[in-house]
């Protein structure tokens, strides 16, 4: 039973509903499953009196990092605040033990796979329908239902408000404005790094399946869903994951893989170079003048002497909008756009090279465990394109993007 409400979850997680219970406090229903998962999940294993956890290198260093997250807590100038993001983090992570409890065979993990990868299909098909869209609906018709009835059901109506008051949907390229593809998202950010974490689950189930009609077609959406969120860290993370895959596995794939790589290699080549909407995007991430890349460098160097002032605990978790401007309310969105400098600074450094070095164990163990199961090769790539990406965004904080990280470093399955 376990097993599968997990399962149930991997398929909700895109498509899960917001709950509102009280004014001015959103709550995304997937942390009420995994609260409940995890209750049955711990009824379970004290009954058959079984440990709850299993304290490896990775789960301590798990654990290191949410304790580390709660003293910063005691710097913070607005503890409420603090406590909010405490009860994010400590509502989702549950997620991580479960996930390494179960996920114990290899025949669990490629079902787990099965179900991410379907509700990430489903997910892109969404966002690219709503991006087609705006060619025969206005943008602002199709802003407004996102507003008033689509973000409400998957955001909840303080982030919906929130995110209409402050869009990150439009993009210009040569004068043309586009309406981005964020699927059931509230940005292309957040939606972007959950794609490109799902591509190499895609292309895995794509080479060990015997349907691969259905997962080749479940790829081709998931990347062009990520292609139209027109998001230049999402572009270049999945360059920067192709490169290591190149460069770490060439040697260990066989022809038709390499093959296929190469195919990828060129599609991508073709859509970045050749003059389009696409490439104009991605050329625009070298213009240090253009407008969101100053204002993360702004916003980078602001976090870079917060931490010098405070390097040990930060300026508390979920207090460094604080230090930016004290009139801001909790949801104005004022962060580092970098996952570790964002650690760094509301929790310490301390705690960012606690969650760079989670990050490196993962995968190190992923590579040292694809020598005897090439399904691993998918869960590092994926975890590459997540590192690579957090240097722009911090998708930690979307339930969504941290649900599916946790589920990823989780299955460090190693074929007997």
């Amino acid at each position: 039973m376990i097993f599968n409400l997990f399962l149930f979850l991997c398929l909700y997680l895109p498509f899960q509903i917001a709950l509102n219970p009280a004014v001015g406090i959103d709550l995304a229903s997937v942390r009420i499953l995994i609260l409940i998962l995890f209750f049955v999940w711990a009824y379970e294993k004290i009954k058959n009196k079984k440990k709850l956890v299993l304290l490896d290198t990775q789960s301590k260093l798990v654990v290191i990092f949410l304790l580390l997250g709660i003293a910063s807590l005691f710097f913070a100038q607005n503890y409420g605040w603090g406590l909010r993001k405490l009860l994010y983090l400590f509502s989702i992570f549950p997620l991580y033990f479960i996930s390494r409890d179960i996920l114990n065979n290899r025949e669990k993990v490629i079902k787990t796979l099965k179900a991410l990868v379907l509700s990430g299909a489903l997910v892109s098909v969404v966002g690219i329908i709503q991006f087609c869209a705006q060619f025969f609906w206005n943008y602002e018709n199709i802003s407004k239902v996102y507003s008033n009835y689509i973000g409400p059901i998957f955001w909840g109506e303080n982030l919906a408000r929130m995110v209409s008051d402050y869009p990150s949907w439009l993009v210009g390229v040569s004068g043309q404005n586009y309406f981005r593809a964020i699927g059931t998202f509230p940005d292309p950010h957040s939606f972007s790094l959950f794609l490109g974490m799902m591509l190499p689950l895609s292309v895995t189930l794509f080479f060990i399946s015997k349907k691969k009609i259905f997962w080749a077609l479940s790829t081709a959406v998931i990347f062009l869903a990520n292609i139209l969120t027109f998001s230049r860290g999402g572009y270049v993370a999945i360059i920067v994951g192709i490169t290591i895959f190149v460069g770490v596995f060439w040697n260990k794939t066989q022809a038709r893989h390499k093959l296929m790589a190469g195919l990828a290699v060129m599609i991508l080549a073709l859509m970045l170079t050749v003059p389009g909407p696409v490439s104009q995007r991605f050329d625009s991430s070298f213009d240090l003048q253009e407008g969101s890349n100053a204002g993360r460098i702004d916003i980078w160097q602001k976090s870079w002497e917060t931490i010098k002032t405070k390097p040990f605990l930060g300026t508390g978790i979920g207090n460094f909008s604080l230090e930016v401007d004290k009139e801001l309310g909790y949801r104005n969105p004022i962060y580092a756009h970098n996952t570790y400098l964002d650690i760094a600074v509301e929790e310490g450094v301390l705690a960012s090279l606690v969650w760079m070095l989670i990050l490196f164990i993962t995968l190190i163990n992923f590579w040292i465990f694809s020598k005897k199961d090439m399904i691993n090769c998918g869960f590092f790539i994926s975890l590459i394109i997540f590192s690579a990406h957090s240097m722009v965004e911090t998708g930690i904080y979307s339930p969504m993007v941290l649900t599916l990280f946790l589920i990823i470093i989780s299955l460090q399955y190693e074929k007997e």
